[in-house]
């Protein structure tokens, strides 16, 4: 299994993009606070982004992680409908670093929905913020499925 190259036979499911003002993230913040974290990212994505308080990175970090989400709901199709929801998408690391997505709920069935048979789902993920923006970009790829694995993997 390869999270960077394009593989041969691979097809792009979906592709989405979300830019978001931090000061945005900021605000929801200020005024919501801990409603809002709980009710959007998942429990590693808050105790990811709230290390980074101390550093003034706080708000950057969610702001990612939330053009993350929207970015997600794009490339799946749905938006946040057809029960698809914010906490059904959480921004984690690979042992490399790398970002990529961890789909649960009504998003992981959206995503094995949409992957052919004999096939398996990747979510290639890029973050990135120059203040005041954040972004992130999702492309859902497909590609063949290692003889003797089950068909609408996700890798």
């Amino acid at each position: 299994m390869s999270f960077g190259a394009f593989q041969p036979g691979s097809v792009i499911l979906g592709i989405g993009n979300d830019l978001i003002d931090i000061t945005r993230i900021e605000k929801t913040l200020a005024r919501f606070g801990q409603r809002f974290v709980e009710r959007v990212f998942t429990d590693i994505e808050q105790a990811r982004s709230d290390r980074r308080a101390k550093s003034n990175g706080r708000a950057a970090s969610y702001a990612k992680r939330y053009a993350a989400k929207e970015a997600c709901s794009k490339a799946l199709g749905t938006g946040f409908r057809q029960g698809v929801f914010h906490k059904d998408m959480g921004v984690i690391n690979l042992p490399s670093g790398q970002p990529t997505l961890c789909l649960t709920g009504g998003a992981l069935e959206r995503l094995r929905a949409m992957t052919p048979p004999g096939m398996v789902a990747q979510i290639h993920l890029t973050l990135t913020d120059e203040p005041p923006m954040a972004e992130a970009f999702v492309i859902i790829t497909a590609t063949p499925a290692p003889a003797g694995d089950a068909a609408n993997g996700i890798a």
